[in-house]
């Protein structure tokens, strides 16, 4: 056999060949910080002014549904109109409740095909696959339209017991067509090693409401071209 006079194909140029032919650009997915209330509303408005979101995901912890979705509705009708969608973690009920777009499982959060039944054939059903190739493909098999890794880096928005490393967002972009979002301590300085290795979507939250949140945006948009 003649030996190919170019070398061995590297894995990492091939996974990003294989991404530019069949995938969109790398989007941006918000997190929402736990405080919602107050003066959120407008920072939300601000971000989601200030470049393009694919996403927005509505977390909060220790409140009951009810004030859960009084502090949701003003944050969806923003999404609305900035055409974002409204994604809510981990709460199945109170995705149906607001008729949100879709919701966000963690591993103790239900299954997918549960999720599907409840909110229907249009929902947006992500699942936390942390580390795990295993997780991601199961989710893959029951219904998920997204699977998301991480924590990539450390994180304060969280506790986080997993870090995979990034070449499992190309193994993942190279053999499956479900889109993954990259997750945990992402800012505009470490966002390329993610972008570069095929994830779909890096989530962000304290990289955009820990400080100013428009210019956080701008840096993103500017990455991701």
């Amino acid at each position: 056999m003649t030996e190919d006079p170019l070398g061995p194909l590297d894995p990492d140029f091939a996974a990003a060949f294989v991404r530019d032919l069949r995938r969109p650009p790398c989007q941006l997915y918000l997190v929402s910080p736990l405080a919602v209330g107050g003066t959120f509303p407008d920072r939300l408005a601000r971000a989601l002014g200030a470049g393009p979101v694919a996403a927005f995901q509505f977390r909060v912890k220790d409140v009951d549904q009810h004030e859960a979705a009084r502090l949701a509705e003003p944050l969806q009708r923003i999404c609305a109109d900035a055409d974002v969608a409204f994604i809510v973690n981990d709460s199945v009920a109170l995705a149906k409740r607001l008729g949100a777009d879709g919701v966000h499982l963690g591993q103790g959060d239900g299954d997918p095909r549960e999720a599907r039944a409840e909110l229907g054939a249009t929902a947006q059903i992500g699942v936390t696959c942390h580390d795990s190739r295993h997780l991601a493909m199961e989710a893959g098999e029951n219904g998920a339209d997204y699977v998301a890794f991480g924590a990539f880096y450390p994180t304060e928005t969280k506790v986080t017991k997993h870090r995979p490393d990034p070449s499992i967002l190309s193994w993942w972009a190279t053999i499956f067509e479900i889109p993954s979002v990259a997750i945990g301590g992402i800012t505009p300085a470490n966002a390329g090693t993610l972008i570069d290795a095929g994830t779909d979507f890096i989530a962000v939250s304290n990289a955009v409401w820990g400080g100013d949140e428009g210019a956080a945006i701008d840096a993103f948009t500017a990455l991701l071209g």
